[in-house]
C-alpha cells in the first residue's frame, strides 16, 4: 500500500481535507497517515484537533509549531520549528506522498522538508490569485515544490502550466470543501440557534476578517474602519476568529471589543464545518475578507461584502461586492447587499469553484500513480 499523508494546519484547509480523507480511507490501495499541525494544536484558536478526532479520523502524528506571537519574527520562527518537526515525522512515518491544501506560510515547512526526503507533494488549490496577501507568493512557491496539482478550475490549471509545470501533472477537480455540501445534512435555523445557545435574529450576519498581509493599509486602520462602519448596522453577528497571520492580535482585539460592545455579536474560535455551513445557509449577509466569501458563499447564494485588497485578483461570482476598507464604502456595500432584489437576483448562481465532486477525482488520480512517469524528477514545460 502507498502511504499517503494529508497535512492539515487550520480549520479552513481541514474543510477541504474531510472529503479527501473519507475517500482515501475507503481505498484499500492506501494507508492514510493524517498529520495535524499549526493552529489546530493551539487552545487560543479552538484546539480544533479535537474536532478532527471527534470526526473519527485517526491522527498519525502531530507537529507542534505555533509560537504565541503575531510578529513577523514570531511567525517565521514558527515555520522554522515546523520544519524541524516535519523532518522528524517524515523520518518516523516514511510517507510515499504528502498532500497540502492552499497557500498558508506553514506549507513551506512541510513542502521543504518533503523535498529533502524525496517525498512527492500533491497540492490542492494551486493556480489561484490573492494579491493582497503573502499567501499569493506562498501558493506559487508550493506549486513549484509540488509534483501533482489539483486545481479548482480550468483557468487555475492553465496558470500552473504557464509556470512550467508539465500538463500531465495538472488536474482540474474543483475545490473539495464543496463536496461536503452534497452529503451534509445542514442544521435548521432552530437547531443551529439551540446549538449556538443564542437567538438568530434577522438580519443574520457572518463576520470573518483576517490581516491583509500585503495591503496598502495596516491591520489597525482596517479594523477601525470596519468597526466604525458596523456601529451603524443592526443585526445578529456571528464572528469568527482571524487567521494566525502577522497582525492577527490587532484584528482579534478589535473583534473582541466589538463583541463586548454589542449584545447581539458573538465571537467563536471555531464553528466546525457543520455549524459553519449551516450558518451560511441561513445567513443574510457575509462581511469580511475571507476566502470563504469567495469560493464557498456562492453555493449558498449568500451576498458578500468583500473588504479591501486581501482577495484581489481572485475570481468572484455575482454574489460578491468589493468595497474599499473605508467606513462609508463598507456601509454602502452592506446596504446594497441587504436589499431583497439583490438576493433574489442570485437565484441561478453557480459556484465557479466546483460542483461537489472533487474528492473522487483527486483519489482517482492518486490511484493511477503507478502508471505515471517519475513523480519526483520534474521537467520544466515550455509549451508545444
Amino acid at each position: 500500500m502507498r502511504r499517503i499523508a494529508p497535512i492539515t494546519f487550520t480549520r479552513a484547509d481541514y474543510s477541504s481535507f474531510i472529503p479527501v480523507l473519507r475517500a482515501l480511507t475507503n481505498e484499500s490501495a492506501f494507508e492514510t497517515q493524517l498529520i495535524v499541525s499549526g493552529a489546530h494544536l493551539v487552545p487560543q484558536f479552538g484546539h480544533t484537533v479535537d474536532q478532527i478526532e471527534s470526526d473519527g479520523f485517526e491522527i498519525a502524528d502531530r507537529v507542534e509549531m505555533q509560537l504565541a506571537s503575531d510578529s513577523p519574527e514570531g511567525v517565521v520562527k514558527s515555520v522554522g520549528i515546523a520544519t524541524m518537526g516535519f523532518a522528524q515525522t517524515f523520518a518516523r512515518n516514511k510517507p510515499d506522498l504528502i498532500i497540502l491544501v492552499g497557500d498558508r506560510l506553514e506549507l513551506l515547512a512541510a513542502a521543504g522538508a518533503a523535498l529533502a526526503f524525496r517525498i512527492p507533494v500533491a497540492h490542492i488549490s494551486g493556480g489561484d490569485i490573492t494579491e493582497g496577501a503573502i499567501d499569493n507568493q506562498v501558493r506559487d512557491a508550493v506549486t513549484k515544490m509540488s509534483h501533482l496539482h489539483f486545481a479548482a478550475m480550468q483557468e487555475h490549471a492553465e496558470r500552473i502550466i504557464r509556470m512550467g509545470e508539465e500538463p500531465w501533472r495538472v488536474h482540474v477537480t474543483g475545490e473539495p470543501a464543496l463536496d461536503l455540501l452534497q452529503d451534509m445534512r445542514l442544521m435548521s435555523r432552530h437547531e443551529l440557534a439551540k446549538n449556538l445557545k443564542m437567538e438568530l435574529g434577522a438580519p443574520l450576519i457572518v463576520l470573518t476578517y483576517h490581516p491583509t498581509t500585503l495591503g496598502t493599509t495596516d491591520a489597525n486602520t482596517e479594523i477601525k474602519a470596519l468597526l466604525q462602519a458596523l456601529s451603524e448596522v443592526q443585526g445578529t453577528f456571528i464572528v469568527t476568529m482571524p487567521n494566525v497571520d502577522v497582525g492577527n492580535e490587532t484584528i482579534l482585539k478589535g473583534l473582541q471589543h466589538f463583541e463586548s460592545q454589542n449584545s447581539s455579536a458573538h465571537l467563536f474560535p471555531s464553528l466546525g464545518p457543520l455549524r459553519y455551513y449551516s450558518l451560511l445557509s441561513h445567513a443574510d449577509l457575509m462581511i469580511g475578507n475571507s476566502s470563504s466569501g469567495i469560493w464557498e458563499s456562492p453555493s449558498f447564494r449568500l451576498p458578500v461584502v468583500n473588504i479591501g485588497e486581501r482577495q484581489q485578483g481572485r475570481r468572484r461570482a455575482a454574489n460578491v461586492m468589493d468595497v474599499a476598507a473605508e467606513p462609508e464604502a463598507i456601509r454602502s456595500g452592506i446596504r446594497r447587499a441587504l436589499q431583497p432584489n439583490f438576493r433574489s437576483s442570485l437565484g441561478n448562481l453557480r459556484n465557479p469553484y466546483g460542483e461537489g465532486d472533487a474528492a473522487p477525482r483527486i483519489v482517482k488520480v492518486l490511484k493511477q500513480l503507478n502508471e505515471m512517469p517519475s513523480l519526483i524528477q520534474k521537467k520544466t514545460y515550455q509549451g508545444r
